[in-house]
């Protein structure tokens, strides 16, 4: 079963300090590290641990840190088809909290994968299960939709007016005023909507509250639960799982990861996985 994802890359410089420095404050790092991020590269990672491999479309510098984007993901069970994006590969600085918060600052444009990229095999979403769609231009998004499943972020609105395609699930967060979506946003209006709110859970419209998955561990960083969220969902339904069970394998994931260092440190694989 293929499973793809289309998004960007960012390579994040990691800091773990005791709490966000206040204007005109130095503060002293704890930990740091560094690794390839960004919606579309943490969700493929993500449906790799679950399914064994993953589709990536994306697009990657032509430098030091984009071609390290690509080792890594690749070294992670990600097949990673990138197009070449002139200029430098978008990084992204990232404090984590004693809370395990996450704040980010990010430096450079956001590489986006093209649809009318004719070196990028787009023919593959047509046998793919589901798609999650994290960024890209319209021409990416509509070659998404040739997936009998299209799961895509909210936090991408604009795209979706543009290319007026039907999403059947779109996903966000309730608490991020970036990502909130609400009905008559969209023509056509999405099948499902799937509402993130943390530790509260979320909700599904149609259909009710869903509850947060138990912490496998303490919490630690919040980098990546989202995105991880969305790709549990979406391989859950690739699988052909209805919502409910596929929000409760999204909410796993994203409980999962929250107990790790990073994006990568505590994903759920697909031994992990148990009933609601």
């Amino acid at each position: 079963m293929n499973v793809a994802v289309v998004g960007h890359v960012e390579w994040v410089e990691f800091a773990r300090v005791d709490h966000v420095p206040a204007p005109g404050e130095i503060v002293h790092a704890l930990e740091t590290w560094e690794e390839p991020g960004g919606g579309g590269a943490v969700a493929a990672v993500q449906v790799a641990n679950l399914g064994g491999s993953c589709l990536f479309f994306t697009a990657l510098a032509d430098d030091e840190l984009g071609r390290r984007s690509r080792e890594e993901l690749e070294a992670r069970g990600v097949t990673v088809h990138a197009g070449r994006a002139p200029g430098k590969q978008r990084r992204a600085l990232t404090h984590v909290d004693e809370t395990g918060e996450r704040t980010i600052t990010v430096l450079g444009d956001k590489l986006l994968p093209s649809g009318e990229d004719g070196s990028l095999p787009w023919e593959e979403l047509h046998r793919c299960a589901a798609v999650y769609f994290v960024s890209g231009d319209v021409a990416a998004l509509r070659a998404a939709r040739h997936s009998p499943v299209l799961v895509a972020t909210s936090r991408e609105l604009a795209t979706l007016r543009r290319a007026v395609v039907e999403v059947d699930v779109l996903v966000g967060s309730g608490e991020d005023a970036a990502e909130r979506f609400e009905s008559g946003g969209l023509e056509p209006e999405p099948q499902i909507v799937v509402t993130t709110a943390g530790a509260l859970g979320g909700w599904i419209r149609p259909g009710g509250p869903f509850r947060a998955a138990p912490l496998p561990g303490t919490v630690s960083d919040a980098y990546g639960c989202g995105d991880c969220f969305a790709a549990g969902l979406t391989y859950g339904l690739a699988l052909g799982r209805p919502v409910d069970e596929a929000v409760g394998l999204g909410a796993q994931c994203g409980a999962a990861v929250l107990t790790g260092r990073g994006a990568y440190g505590h994903q759920l694989t697909r031994g992990d996985v148990h009933a609601d």
